[in-house]
């Protein structure tokens, strides 16, 4: 009996630490979004992932989906896949807004405001994962 309640607990226990779990999860992308995404990445190359990116102007974020958004510096595109994605930011009236202390740069692990342009009121929030650069080859 005591050894059929240590296996009940320690099962229990892994159940909940699974439950727990931090992997992101990626929804599949709509048609639209495949085809905006393949658009944008034409004739580029995946490099390395890295952790920061430099500070971007609002007019080089694009937003593919709830769960992609892109970042142009000169002749790199950076794609960005947001823990657990950023749910409302595809339905157009809202933005992200970043926020960086003592940086000039966005970093995997910023927590970003998802914001309703109407109201100003936010909407909820985002983390950055590490940014892949696309680079023309």
């Amino acid at each position: 009996m005591t050894r059929t309640v240590s296996t009940l607990t320690a099962l229990g226990a892994a159940a909940i630490v699974a439950s727990c779990s931090t992997a992101p999860v990626q929804e599949a992308r709509s048609p639209k979004a495949q085809r905006e995404l393949a658009a944008a990445l034409a004739g580029r190359t995946a490099q390395a992932p890295v952790r920061c990116i430099p500070n971007y102007r609002a007019n080089q974020m694009e937003i593919i989906d709830d769960y992609t958004i892109l970042f142009r510096d000169g002749r790199t595109v950076y794609v960005q896949n947001p823990r657990g994605g950023c749910r409302g930011i595809d339905l157009g009236g809202y933005t992200l807004v970043t926020r960086q202390y003592g940086t000039a740069q966005l970093c995997d692990g910023d927590i970003n405001q998802i914001v309703d342009l109407r109201s100003g009121i936010g909407g909820g929030a985002c983390v950055f994962s590490p940014f892949v650069p696309y680079k023309k080859s």
